[in-house]
């Protein structure tokens, strides 16, 4: 593979596809020093042989004895890089990023925090997964409660991961699924409809406020949007490091 600045090859060692749509690629060969609930990026060289790059988030925890590394992709049919990404195979190469960046860091849920709620929507879902399964830096609220909005059950990826996970935090983790295009027994509708009416509160049995709560967002930046307001009603502000704060997001686009 020829050498771009910044990015360095990587090797495709296991696809899962959760969907026709939705999958997930594991690989291996990069070095990338990284952060529970970082991202970085994964290119290909279009036909003209200038790279396509795009931000992807890792959903797996660093691994002190493994260069693996696992993203959760959704193919836009009109995408410049991820229907290419759709069509590796096992043992075909890509290329990461050299660096990985992010605010969904555990790092900066406060102490105070008795309540923290993870809300997210497609693959947004996957920083989160490596930040809860991180050993080195689990979060430790008494209360953690992961929100996952989807369009379709099949969306609902990594289930077995989920329950390794919640019987991991013995009690403290709550996850709560979120269906809107098809009936099920989950919650229906959009995460800040849910919040502002209060539904997510008395479904989970947890009062956001901004005595107990700190919030990271991640997913569709329309949800986001819609969400900060939401929050702020709450008396809920965005976290910086000088001030502190009760809401951390990373947009995916």
């Amino acid at each position: 593979m020829l050498n771009y600045p910044g990015f360095q090859s990587a090797t495709v060692t296991q696809r899962t596809d959760w969907t026709s749509e939705l999958f997930s690629l594991r690989v291996s060969g990069a070095d990338l020093s990284f952060k529970a609930g970082q991202f970085t990026k994964l290119a290909l060289p279009n036909a003209e042989g200038k790279l396509v790059s795009r931000a992807y988030s890792v959903v797996n925890a660093p691994l002190s004895t493994s260069d693996m590394l696992e993203f959760l992709i959704i193919a836009n049919p009109q995408g410049q890089l991820s229907p290419q990404l759709q069509a590796l195979n096992v043992g075909q190469s890509l290329y990461v990023g050299t660096r990985a960046n992010g605010d969904l860091l555990g790092e900066v849920i406060p102490k105070r925090a008795n309540d923290l709620w993870l809300l997210s929507s497609g693959t947004g879902i996957g920083p989160f997964l490596s930040l809860l399964d991180d050993i080195h830096l689990r979060p430790r609220c008494e209360k953690i409660i992961l929100v996952h909005a989807v369009r379709h059950r099949a969306d609902l990826v990594y289930q077995y991961l989920i329950q390794q996970l919640i019987q991991l935090y013995d009690g403290r983790l709550q996850y709560v699924p979120i269906v809107s295009r098809e009936p099920t027994e989950y919650l229906s509708g959009r995460i800040p409809q849910l919040i502002a009416s209060g539904a997510l509160s008395q479904h989970t049995g947890v009062d956001l406020s901004a005595d107990e709560s700190f919030v990271m967002l991640c997913g569709n930046p329309q949800m986001i949007k819609d969400t900060l307001p939401v929050l702020k009603e709450l008396g809920l502000e965005k976290y910086r490091v000088k001030t502190g704060g009760h809401i951390v997001y990373e947009r995916y686009w």
